[in-house]
């Protein structure tokens, strides 16, 4: 069938533009040149543990490779080695992959699961996450088999609002794939004791997504390997990210008042201490023994507009519970103005592992490489796209491609003949959002600082844009805050919204204006009424129909924030443009809580792509590159399909699909494009 139904174009906002990869370095570290690198470098990797040599000797069986080149008496002696961790290789997804690195040149071959153990449940459209061994200790005069402790977002879940995450594990001798994790939950952050005996989560179990994107509040489960799903025990509330410290300590990441910090538990007296300061955050534990501890540790907090100092970097530190006061310094010395994420131990703490972004690979005054990936789809008949940029804007025909940088300054094209800069403002922050009309070459940005509904913010058409003129003319006036245009199929009218009559909550609606020379022509038309947000509009590619986000809908007595951000109940409504009548698509929850936003027609009409969290969070936030003074993140990318000829019959569709898989609850922007087209576009970057 190929990519007949089009093309979506995404970014994911807390992907760091310069890939992110695996290193060590011993404990303590003392200068940079100690640090190693332990992948091949292909692709963004992370998220890594090491493989015991018992458990490697059961997956190299598996592999078609010559008998010399992984020999027993090579791993037994240490000269090969192992890893697992998420690696971005494979169809752009993040799915986990086992490196064998062979010390004595440094050389390191790298396999998919897919590989080793097949493509019945190591394929598709997935993500895979927090590989761990567990197994391989004596039972009954024999040594019990070894397996991959992992999660998965395999397994599709209707409920919404639910994260996909499920904990599994594969026998390494077998193949053989079973779930841990209960029907009807998820588990994230799975941890194994050093016997590989037992398994602890941090679990949803007996709770809801409440729509938190930092603190998720999940219990941490404890569970033996070859236990059912009814014989696991919750042993700590409101904590993430289990590390076994000894077969009955566990240290896990908590956030008590306005700091996180790293806490060690004893399972047989119950005891709970705290390990790290209360002075500064501490997150992602990795132990090395039942007192010591490794830790990423942010040590000042920082705003958007500082230029960053050392501390108010991630660094990872080792903390002793018999020296509190004098950690151990692991990345300060190899990289002190850099963000290292994710501890893990090797070697039995002689070294410590982490990931961090190959930015000391970039020259003074380099560009970050501007990419297009593209990943694995869900539908066969729809092709999927990762721009490095930000609010990529497909052209009707599907010729070009629009997008701004990640600092919100210029306006980029992509098309034939290449890829260049089209518009410039003076500063970060002033530019977003760009937009084709539907029939001429006129591209349409909003000016002004963004996320910020009490600041004046105007629509701009840029018109001629392919010929780099870079002229510019204003649409709106009146000094409100305008956003999100867009044009009919002709291209002579254009829709966007507006806080204008809004009042003092900037209440945001809907309003009409001619394409080309805006309120010149006569003060925009009011096409919706409330008191309520209604944003994020499109219109249909060949009908009379917009579709919007709005929280008009939200109950009376909902709060006025959702966790401190910008406030939820936001679901997708379509109006045709001729009647004004409306009828609303697709909520989030049950109860219209949560974030159904940015949603898109697609080619064809037939689907509405929308940015949502119906899949609510697939990894730790804390333990993701977050970008901290960022807005709300919406989730992933999800197909809904409609009825394009009676706008009626599309009342609170149920059915969604599942387009991107992404650890980092990402905020998305996407356009759809007619398959030919993109072919040009991509050929032509």
């Amino acid at each position: 069938m190929g990519e007949s139904r089009g093309s979506i174009a995404f970014f994911a906002c807390y992907r760091p533009p310069v890939p992110l990869d695996i290193f060590c370095c011993p404990a303590p570290a003392s200068s940079r040149e100690e640090e190693r690198h332990l992948t091949d470098g292909v692709s963004y990797n992370y998220n890594c543990q090491p493989i015991p040599s018992a458990a490697l000797k059961s997956i190299v069986k598996h592999l078609d490779l010559a008998p010399e080149a992984v020999e027993e008496a090579a791993i037994d002696s240490g000269r090969l080695t192992g890893l697992v961790f998420v690696s971005e290789r494979q169809h752009h997804l993040e799915t986990l992959h086992i490196g064998l690195r062979f010390d004595d040149g440094d050389e390191v071959w790298v396999f998919t699961l897919g590989d080793i153990y097949g493509g019945d449940f190591f394929s598709g459209a997935r993500l895979e996450d927090s590989g761990c061994i567990a197994g391989g200790y004596e039972v009954d005069g024999h040594t019990a088999d070894h397996y991959l402790v992992f999660v998965s977002t395999k397994e599709p879940v209707q409920e919404r609002r639910s994260p996909w995450n499920v904990v599994y594990k594969t026998n390494l001798r077998t193949g053989e794939t079973e779930r841990l994790t209960p029907p009807g939950t998820s588990d994230l952050s799975p941890s194994v004791s050093p016997s590989g005996k037992r398994v602890a989560v941090a679990s949803f179990q007996g709770k809801k997504w409440d729509g938190e994107v930092k603190d998720l509040l999940t219990n941490i489960y404890v569970m033996d390997l070859e236990s059912t799903y009814l014989e696991r025990e919750r042993v700590i509330e409101n904590a993430g990210w289990p590390s076994w410290g000894s077969e009955t300590v566990l240290f896990f990441h908590k956030k008590v008042g306005d700091n996180w910090g790293v806490f060690r538990h004893d399972l047989s007296t119950g005891e709970t201490l705290r390990v790290t300061p209360e002075a500064f955050d501490a997150v992602t534990p990795a132990a090395i023994d039942e007192s010591r501890v490794a830790v990423a540790t942010i040590r000042q907090k920082s705003v958007f507009t500082d230029v960053r100092v050392e501390a108010q970097y991630r660094h990872i530190e080792v903390f002793d519970m018999g020296l509190p006061e004098e950690p151990l310094q692991i990345t300060r010395c190899t990289k002190p103005k850099g963000d290292h994420y994710n501890p893990f131990v090797m070697d039995g703490g002689k070294y410590i592992g982490y990931h961090r972004c190959k930015s000391d690979h970039l020259e003074h005054g380099d560009d970050v490489p501007r990419r297009f990936d593209k990943l694995q789809s869900h539908h066969e008949d729809i092709g999927l796209f990762r721009v490095a940029g930000a609010f990529p804007a497909f052209s009707k025909d599907g010729s070009k491609l629009a997008f701004v940088d990640n600092e919100f300054k210029a306006v980029w094209l992509a098309d034939s003949d290449g890829m260049r800069v089209v518009f410039e403002t003076d500063g970060p922050d002033g530019v977003f959002s760009p937009v084709w009309n539907q029939k001429k070459d006129i591209l349409y940005v909003c000016m002004g600082p963004s996320f910020k509904a009490n600041e004046i913010l105007e629509i701009y058409a840029i018109p001629h844009v392919s010929s780099g003129a870079r002229e510019r003319r204003l649409l709106t006036k009146g000094k409100f805050n305008n956003a999100f245009p867009s044009t009919n199929s002709d291209g002579t009218k254009l829709v966007f919204r507006s806080t204008r009559n809004g009042g003092d909550k900037k209440y945001k609606n809907l309003y009409m204006m001619d394409a080309e020379i805006g309120e010149d022509g006569g003060e925009a038309e009011r096409i919706t009424e409330g008191d309520w947000i209604d944003t994020h509009c499109q219109w249909s590619p060949d009908r009379d129909w917009i579709v919007f986000s709005s929280n008009r809908d939200k109950p009376a007595d909902a709060p006025e924030r959702d966790h401190g951000m910008d406030p939820g109940y936001f679901a997708v409504y379509l109006m045709n443009a001729i009647d004004r009548s409306v009828v609303r698509v697709i909520r989030s929850g049950y109860d219209f809580s949560g974030h159904v936003n940015h949603p898109v027609f697609s080619p064809d009409g037939r689907s509405i792509v929308v940015t949502a969290d119906l899949a609510a969070v697939s990894a730790d936030p804390m333990s993701l590159p977050l970008l901290l003074h960022s807005q709300r993140p919406y989730g992933d990318i999800f197909t809904v399909d409609i009825d394009p000829d009676d706008m009626e019959k599309n009342q609170d569709v149920e059915e969604f699909a599942r387009v991107t898989h992404s650890s980092g609850t990402s905020w998305s922007w996407r356009r759809s494009t007619p398959r030919r087209a993109r072919m040009r576009i991509m050929m032509g970057v």
